[in-house]
């Protein structure tokens, strides 16, 4: 309906030229766009063959001119932040590197909206204290201060970033232009934006189709865009709904359902069942627009359990994958001292040892964690080494201490911090394993291309700030599949755009998901309308408008939430609120998914009936005598007592052969020590009667902490059962003496 009106629009203004289409431009909100509006023109075209226009987004567009002048990455932009917010000092417990991506995105507004700052930070200050209205107290001088020395930090570069860049390009191509512009519309445009449009306007004809506009001109949409109207009051509500009553072809009861889940189970349940309903009834194109990651990665196991592929369209941040465990386990292993709880996870990665057969792998943190809980050592990589005896774990360890002996001890560039990482993963065999999986390839890409980046940079960082570094990098960059295709599409809401599809469910619609909180730290709307920025409600009418082209666009909806979290009432998204409360005002039906609850009640019921039939006894195991264990530890007593399963598995199934491994020193290593230096003690002095005391306590005193030198190295908690001992050793010397005295002598220990 949508592209039918544009494609009849272009095809009448250009009748003379029909076939050939190919002086025109069509600037897309995404390419998915194009195959609509394209069967669209053919099909309103009547001709045997038609050559089609350019169709392509605006920053594709805008990227196809080339710049003479280098530009400024954003690692290179938030390496420089970082390098003057540590400087400076000002923030002295805050995560830098958080602060440094948060301020990035503020001089990136400040350039997109072309917003100019004072010379003089005192002019700063005002300028702020007028827009909040307040006093210009300690607060809001420093504020303005570290905006205004950051802003001027980052001008000074002599390199366009890439905000400054894609302005610059678009300056050229509105120069360029030379034939007729169509635009399709679904959002606001930035001050970039609409300015380059401005300019195209004063050279070629440029024709804009708003969806917003056009949505509201369809009768069944009517409802819609009433409950999704800007600022709607009460009363505003009611009056829509006394002139939707006029109009029934306008219900929503066969396009919208809302389902109020009671939790994120029952919430991802029924998602999985509708979208198989879906599948069983031959849709072939389902689109879950996921608002809660949480309960889209339920769904997906619960899909995929059941056979069911999906697409995922937004993708998986590399910090959520497995590539990027092993990763950052081994940094951890490295900045925890190879603590052995670390070593071991290492272990079990099946991208460790890329070069090795999987079960020389798996056989060797068998070993290691045996050898954990038999000797009790607990980290240390070369404690490690001298505690095998087993050749295959030796030779993994010593590998293991090859690949931390290439990473730089002092601080390095962060390009020279990769480099050394690179290496370190070629030696591990992970950089092998991560080349015959997608992901891994990606992330290898991208840490390429990070340390190419950033050759440039000259700013030393420690360890421990490369390693934050490179965690925030894996957030916020995503892995997407591109092998995966399947009719169950996950994506987001910007990305539904002038898009249709078969069946659309909405996962997660609550307040606290849609629309999404505004992100920045910096200024509030009265400081950002003083300085020209965007407001927050900004954010909010996109995905208002994102929702309503949306609902408009597809037939068949599905909107969930969970009605309750925690035990707590969870409130609808207000935009959904508005729009239940709307059709039940004008049509006495609160669009609730009923036929979805008494579904998912009956599998409910099905599976209960499966797993626990009815009259069911409750099972009664029985030990074979042969396996009964004929002694029993207290710690297997308190087993048995606690949970007789817990110790059917454990000491009758022998599932728990080895012991705990204990990281904290208690009294029986304090046992042990003082045996082991008394034996000692007594092997160099067997009669105490005839050594001088004096020399004696200083003897026991050199002995005692020669025994206790390996514990206090690794626990600080040794010194405190050193400090015991040595405060008994008087009493100790006086009861030994006491029995020389009364004729006993020291034979052996």
């Amino acid at each position: 309906m949508f592209y039918s009106k544009v494609a009849q629009h272009i095809l009448s203004a250009h009748a003379q030229v029909i076939p050939d289409l190919r002086n025109l431009t069509v600037l897309l909100p995404g390419y998915h766009v194009a195959q609509p509006l394209v069967q669209a023109l053919i099909g309103e075209a009547k001709v045997p063959a038609l050559l089609l226009p350019a169709m392509l987004t605006l920053n594709d567009w805008a990227a196809s001119i080339e710049l003479d002048a280098p530009i400024d990455t954003d690692t290179q932009r938030i390496a420089l932040l970082y390098q003057t917010l540590r400087d400076n000092q000002w923030f002295a417990d805050a995560d830098l590197w958080g602060l440094s991506r948060e301020l990035l995105s503020l001089m990136d507004e400040l350039t997109a909206h072309r917003v100019p700052l004072p010379d003089l930070a005192d002019e700063f200050v005002e300028q702020l204290a007028a827009a909040y209205q307040a006093r210009a107290g300690q607060s809001l001088q420093f504020e303005a201060r570290v905006v205004h020395e950051l802003w001027y930090a980052m001008a000074a570069s002599s390199q366009a970033d890439s905000v400054r860049a894609h302005q610059q390009r678009l300056a050229q191509l509105a120069k360029q232009i030379n034939q007729p512009l169509y635009v399709l519309q679904t959002s606001a445009w930035s001050a970039s934006e609409t300015q380059f449009l401005q300019r195209c306007g004063a050279r070629v004809a440029v024709t804009i189709f708003d969806l917003r506009e056009q949505v509201r001109e369809v009768t069944s949409c009517a409802a819609i865009a009433c409950a999704l109207q800007r600022d709607a009051s009460q009363a505003d509500l009611r009056g829509n709904a006394a002139l939707l009553k006029g109009k029934p072809d306008a219900a929503l009861s066969r396009r919208v359902r809302l389902f109020a889940a009671h939790g994120l189970e029952q919430e991802a349940r029924a998602a999985e069942v509708q979208i198989r309903r879906w599948l069983l009834d031959g849709k072939k194109s389902i689109a879950v627009v996921v608002q809660d990651r949480l309960v889209a990665r339920r769904v997906r196991a619960l899909l995929e359990r059941a056979q069911v592929q999906v697409q995922d369209e937004s993708g998986w941040t590399f910090s959520t994958l497995s590539v990027s465990t092993v990763l950052m386990g081994w940094l951890e292993t490295l900045q925890n001292n190879f603590y052995y709880q670390d070593v071991l996870d290492l272990l079990k990665s099946p991208f460790l040892f890329g070069d090795m057969p999987a079960h020389q792998r798996q056989h060797a943190a068998y070993l290691f964690e045996q050898m954990v809980r038999k000797q009790g050592v607990v980290n240390t990589l070369d404690k490690f080494i001298e505690t095998s005896v087993e050749l295959d774990l030796s030779r993994v360890l010593v590998r293991l201490r090859q690949a931390a002996a290439v990473l730089p001890k002092n601080r390095v560039t962060l390009s020279q911090w990769l480099q050394a990482l690179h290496n370190s993963l070629e030696i591990l065999g992970v950089l092998l394993a991560w080349a015959n999986d997608a992901a891994g390839q990606q992330l290898l890409q991208l840490l390429g291309q990070w340390r190419d980046e950033l050759k440039e940079d000259k700013t030393r960082f420690s360890f421990a700030e490369w390693k934050r570094w490179l965690s925030q990098q894996l957030d916020l960059n995503t892995f997407r599949d591109m092998n995966v295709e399947s009719p169950v599409l996950f994506t987001h809401l910007a990305a539904t755009r002038w898009r249709s599809f078969d069946a659309v469910l909405l996962l997660g619609c609550d307040a606290q998901h849609l629309p999404a909180p505004s992100n920045s730290l910096w200024f509030n709307d009265a400081v950002r309308a003083a300085l020209g920025l965007p407001l927050s409600s900004v954010q909010r009418d996109a995905a208002r408008d994102d929702l309503l082209g949306l609902l408009a666009l597809n037939d068949e909806v599905l909107v969930t939430w969970q009605a309750r979290k925690n035990g707590e009432p969870n409130l609808l998204s207000p935009h959904f609120e508005m729009l239940r409360t709307l059709h039940v005002l004008a049509y006495g039906d609160d669009l609730a998914a009923c036929e979805l609850n008494k579904i998912l009640d009956a599998t409910h019921v099905r599976n209960a009936e499966f797993y626990l039939p009815a009259f069911a006894d409750m099972p009664s195991p029985v030990v074979i005598s042969s396996l009964l264990p004929q002694r029993i530890s207290p710690s297997g007593y308190n087993s048995l007592v606690a949970c007789p399963y817990q110790f059917y598995a454990r000491h009758v199934l022998r599932l728990n052969d080895l012991d705990e491994v204990r990281e904290e020193i208690d009294k029986r290593d304090y046992g042990t020590w003082v045996h082991a230096l008394l034996q000692r003690f007594h092997g160099e002095y067997p009669l105490l009667m005839n050594t001088d005391r004096k020399h004696l306590t200083t003897e026991l005193q050199r002995i005692s902490a020669e025994v206790f030198a390996d514990a206090l190295q690794h626990d600080y908690l040794a010194l405190a059962w050193l400090l015991r001992w040595q405060a008994m050793i008087p009493a100790y010397l006086d009861s030994q003496l006491e029995r020389e005295h009364s004729g006993w002598r020291y034979s052996a220990a």
